[in-house]
Parts: structure tokens; sequence; C-alpha cells
């Protein structure tokens, strides 16, 4: 018996995870999501599937970002009826951020003059299919074909996938791997039974600062750009990012490390995000920060942080004199409130831009962080005169090391001996992809592919091989 593994979407791009699984009997899909950098109306996310979407029999999840769970209600807009499968907290913040896509989307297509790349209807037609599975439980989902989910350490709920068919022959795809140690979130956990694993390669060739080194980065900007007394602006994925920088905000003010001055969360998403957080946090966050929790409450909120949900309480924030920080999505700035707040202040030399995550190729975000003088916002070309920051370390992603440490899990194999035949190094931009690749052959003695778009592998106990 052989599985086969096909890249739809993750191979030589962040983003855009598709992969699909085809045992015997039955066909899983593993994440479905959309590409993010360029424009939304690109013909390949509007197009067709490359996979008869009536026939697939699962779809699971491992973590709610967009780029993993964007397509998921064209999916079903084109036919698909099966099961959709993840973590209780991947379901909320999927409903979340799915819903909050429907509008983002219909006003890009309304502006280029093309149909919806799905409604509210198909948002919720998506939810009526969703089953929720708990960490370390086995399941069919498929004819011959079961599924395991271990917590991968990227954001809240984020899991990784073990498939394995009635034969035994397993692969393992971990969606996006965690920074650890993170704040919130538990370490990882190795996935040492697959016969092929699919790993991620984001920041495959680069290492991120450690923790301390971070924290104190973030630290001596905010003081450096509250001397400036001007508006500080922090543009922050709504899932993860944005609670991450609450949370260490929450501690500088404890600390009195940092001057107690306005902080606005500009995203109605963000806060809707952090309800969700605070919801699941004392079940699924590591033991140190639950005790936290029960110690001290809510670990994200503080006296002088103001939630902004409506547009006139948004609106408002401009009238609040400087030093002031605003937190605000899209985290790469191709997007939301972010950008209206970045066209009134980018020209002001008294303000700070503080980039604290991933940019893809083509946003604005992108431009910023590699010096641009100006960036397009909302379609006005707007000058650069404040201070561009990029802080790294912030990603939820693992870098170069942390890559390499969990492959050499990978390969360490069960107590009964075995390891993967192959590892895949996906979901990264090629020459991260690549690179991570050589890294793990030369380093570990293994072998590993950076994969091709739309490639096909067939899986046996004895080999992997190209179809």
């Amino acid at each position: 018996m052989a599985l086969r593994l096909s890249f739809y979407g993750g191979a030589g791009k962040v983003t855009g995870s598709n992969f699909l699984i085809e045992g015997a009997r039955g066909k899983v899909l593993v994440d479905c999501g959309i590409e993010q950098g360029g424009d939304f109306v690109e013909a390949h996310i509007y197009g067709p599937f490359p996979y008869d979407v009536t026939t697939i029999d699962a779809l699971v999840l491992t973590h709610a970002h967009l780029d993993h769970v964007g397509r998921i209600p064209k999916l079903v807009r084109d036919g698909f009826r099966g099961k959709i499968y993840m973590t209780p907290p991947t379901k909320d913040l999927a409903e979340l951020i799915l819903r909050d896509s429907v509008g983002i989307l219909g006003e890009e297509a309304k502006r280029r003059g093309t149909p919806p790349l799905y409604e509210e209807q198909d948002v919720d037609r998506t939810f009526s299919l969703i089953e929720t599975l708990e960490y370390h439980t086995e399941k069919e989902v498929a004819p011959g074909l079961s599924v395991y989910l271990r917590n991968v350490g990227h954001i809240l709920g984020s899991a990784s996938v073990r498939i394995t068919d009635d034969e035994g022959v397993t692969v393992a795809l971990t969606g996006d791997i965690g920074n650890s140690p993170s704040p919130l979130l538990p370490d990882w956990e190795p996935v040492p039974d697959a016969d092929a694993l699919v790993m991620e390669s984001v920041y495959g060739d680069r290492l991120h600062p450690p923790q301390a080194e971070r924290v104190k980065a973030l630290r001596d900007t905010l003081k450096r750009a509250i001397a400036k007394g001007g508006t500080i602006l922090i543009p922050a994925f709504s899932l993860e990012r944005t609670q991450l920088m609450l949370y260490e905000l929450s501690n500088f003010f404890e600390a009195g490390e940092l001057p107690k001055i306005p902080v606005f969360l500009d995203s109605p998403l963000a806060i809707k995000v952090t309800a969700v957080y605070e919801k699941w946090g004392p079940t699924y966050f590591k033991p140190e920060t639950e005790d936290e929790i029960k110690r001290e409450g809510s670990i994200f909120e503080f006296p002088f942080l103001k939630n902004t949900l409506s547009r006139g309480e948004s609106e408002a924030i401009e009238k609040v004199p400087g030093p002031k920080i605003i937190i605000a999505g899209a985290g790469m700035s191709h997007g939301g409130r972010i950008g209206r707040w970045e066209a009134k202040y980018l020209p002001d030399h008294a303000s700070t831009l503080i980039i604290v995550g991933y940019q893809a190729p083509g946003t604005p975000g992108r431009r910023m962080m590699e010096g641009s003088s100006s960036v397009r916002i909302n379609g006005a070309e707007v000058r650069i005169k404040a201070t561009v920051e990029n802080l790294e370390g912030w990603s939820a992603h693992a870098d170069r090391d942390g890559l390499l440490a969990f492959a050499e899990a990978a390969l360490a194999g069960p107590p009964a001996g075995g390891r993967p035949k192959v590892i895949f190094t996906a979901i990264g931009e090629p020459a991260a992809e690549r690179f991570l690749a050589q890294r793990i052959h030369d380093y570990l003695g293994a072998r590993a592919v950076a994969p091709e778009l739309g490639q096909t592998w067939e899986i046996t106990k004895d080999s992997v091989k190209k179809i």
C-alpha cells in the first residue's frame, strides 16, 4: 500500500498552504489557504482547484491563519461536502478570520469589478461541516485514513497533522512550527513517527535573536520612540502577534520600564481574537502562563489600553496627542486600519513604525522594511519620513536552528526505531526551502527535498519517490 502526497500550495511560497494525501480508498486535504502578498484577485486564487473537490473526504487544518484557511469557503462553494477537522481553539479563531475576510475580499472584488471569492453564506456552510479534535486523539477521517494531532507551538491551537493508512504508512505535515520558547505557548512536540515529513521553512536560512534579546530590543525601541513624542505604529497580525505585543507591553508598564502612555488596539478582529485567547488560554497556554493568569487575571490588559471597536472610537485616536501607541492590522500593511494611520503618520519625522513580523514580497510592509522612501497606501503614494524599525525574532515561526532541531527530533524516530525516508522543506521562499533542505542533508545525513508546486510523491514503507 502507498500514500500519495501532492503539493498544491505551500511549495516555493510561504503562503497558500494546500496539500492532498490520497490513500487506496480515501482522500484528505491538509489546509486550504489563500496566497498573500499580491492581489487577492489573481487567477490562481479565483480559478478551479487542481483536483475534484467533490471527491475529497476530509479537510484537516493545522491552524487558523488566513494562508492556511483562507480558501475553505471557496472549497465548500465548489462542492466539498466532507468533514473539516481542527482543534477547538482553531475553530473559534478560524471563524473570526474567515468572517473578517468576507468583507476584505468583497471590497477588493468590488474595486476590481470581479465576483467575490466567497460570501457569508459560504462561511456558514463551512462551519456546518466542522468537527473538533483534541491533541493526541486518533480518528479515522476518511476511508482507510486516520489523523493524529500534536501541539506545534505556532499559535493558539496550532497542530501538526499525522495521517496513517490501513497498512501503517504515515505522512506528517507540520503546518507552521512555533518559535519556541514562546511567552505563551508550550514548546512544539516532536513528530517521530512519519515515513515522510513535510515541514515549514519560512526562516530556514535565518536566525532569530534569543527571546531575552528581542524583548530588550522592543523595550529599547519603544523608549526611543516615546522620547521623540510622536505616534508609534505597530502593524501586527491580529492572531498571535497582537497578543504577544499586549503581553510584553503589560509587563513593561507593570515593571515601570516604560512611561504610561495611551495604547490603542485599533482592530476589531484583534480585539475578538484576544477574547478567544482569554477563553482558551487557561487550557492551552504553557503551565507557567496558566499560573500567571490564575494569579493576575488577564495578561493582555492594563489601565491605559483602549480597545477601539467602532469606527468612531478609531477616529477619535487622532485627537489624542503623542506620544501614543497604535496597534492595528494588517500585519504586512496591506489592508485594515493600519493603512489610515500610516498615511497620516509616516510623513511625520516624530513618528516611528515598528515592524514585528514577516513581510511577504510585494506588500507595503516589505517595501518599508527594505528602506523604500515612499509606499503606496490605500491607492495613494505616501512619503516616509518616520523612523522605520524592523525588530527581528518576533515571528511565530521557528528559525534555522529551531527547524533543524525539529528535523533532528523527527529523525530520532520512535522508540521502536525508524525515521522519515524524506523530509520535504515547504512553506517558505525558494531560497529558504533549498537552504534548509541542504542543511538537513549536511548536518543530519538525511534525504531532504524542496518540492515544486504541483508535484506528487508516492510514499510506502520502503521508499518515497516522485511520480
